[in-house]
């Protein structure tokens, strides 16, 4: 179905950033002056109010479209909910009524207006937009690229694997980094990781790559000054679980390698992050990371059970590792 016979689209997923992009982009195509628009919050409306906008002729232009935020919150019963099906079924050809809302990606396939898009083809369309999985880093790259190449320029493989190990899962904060690096690269030739190492931001992700690679170093001051300034950006329980994963990716890493065998493949990660799990992993023994992530399991029982502050405990963790 294409954007010119579409009557009802439903934009949803944890990707605030990318919802937000492709409703801009449908009033680009459908009203661009926005002289043929009107946004809802579905909470706050009232049914006049819906019908008039869904059923008004559009001002010297083909269709017009009316924009409905979180339907889910305003029709919560499955009498209401029925009701509305109907109703949107009776949407004229000139409007297009874009629903959006945030849904938890477990929720996606059971979700009643996914399913009621499915069976209504013919004058609907559901779509998801996720935030990147931090394991399927071959994804987000391959993302990060494509971002790029839809801003008008390039990035390296391994450029786009440095942004994705900064910028965590941060779509937003992803696409103004590419503008950013391809403005600087003056759009003529392709993002270099010279160019993410001289000018991106590192996020928590990013810095507690770092944090661990001073711990294998055995470089305990840096490491403590990255914690304290990771606690004092970031909440303590999400720092934890980004070290905690990370420990857990560096002891997967070195059994492979005991075992003689291929990281990337292995892990399934792309190269530029399998280089440099390797690169971490040879830092520890196998036996010494066992008992670091054993270590990790025990600070995060005491944390909820409230035995000692996570902060604390974190900060014990790295002097300990760190032999200071």
């Amino acid at each position: 179905m294409s954007e010119n016979t579409l009557r009802i689209l439903f934009v949803y997923g944890n990707d605030e950033f990318a919802i937000s992009r492709r409703l801009q982009k449908l009033q680009q195509r459908v009203d661009k002056d926005g002289m043929n628009t009107s946004r809802l919050e579905a909470r706050t409306m009232s049914k006049d109010e819906l019908n008039m906008a869904v059923n008004a002729m559009p001002f010297l232009a083909e269709r017009r479209l009316v924009l409905l935020e979180k339907p889910s919150a305003r029709y919560t019963k499955p009498k209401e909910r029925k009701e509305f099906l109907r109703f949107l079924e009776t949407v004229p050809p000139s409007t297009v009524l874009a629903l959006f809302e945030n849904v938890d990606e477990k929720k996606t396939p059971k979700h009643w207006l996914v399913k009621w898009a499915i069976s209504a083809k013919e004058i609907a369309r559901a779509e998801a937009f996720m935030l990147p999985k931090a394991w399927k880093t071959g994804e987000w790259i391959a993302r990060i690229q494509k971002e790029a190449k839809s801003q008008g320029g390039e990035i390296e493989n391994r450029a786009a694997a440095r942004l994705a190990e900064m910028v965590g899962q941060d779509t937003r904060q992803t696409a103004q980094e590419i503008t950013k690096l391809l403005t600087y690269a003056n759009f003529e030739r392709a993002i270099t990781l010279q160019d993410i190492e001289l000018l991106s931001v590192s996020t928590a992700q990013g810095d507690v790559f770092a944090l661990v690679d001073a711990l294998g170093n055995g470089q305990g001051k840096a490491a403590q000054a990255m914690l304290h300034r990771l606690l004092e950006e970031q909440d303590a329980f999400s720092i934890f679980g980004m070290v905690v994963r990370q420990f857990r990716l560096l002891l997967l890493a070195r059994e492979v390698i005991e075992n003689r065998g291929n990281v990337q493949t292995e892990l399934k990660v792309h190269s530029f992050v399998a280089q440099k799990l390797t690169t971490q992993a040879r830092h520890f023994s196998l036996a010494s990371l066992e008992a670091i992530y054993q270590r990790l399991l025990n600070i995060d029982e005491d944390a909820k059970t409230s035995q000692v502050s996570l902060d604390l405990a974190l900060d014990i963790f790295v002097m300990e590792l760190a032999g200071t």
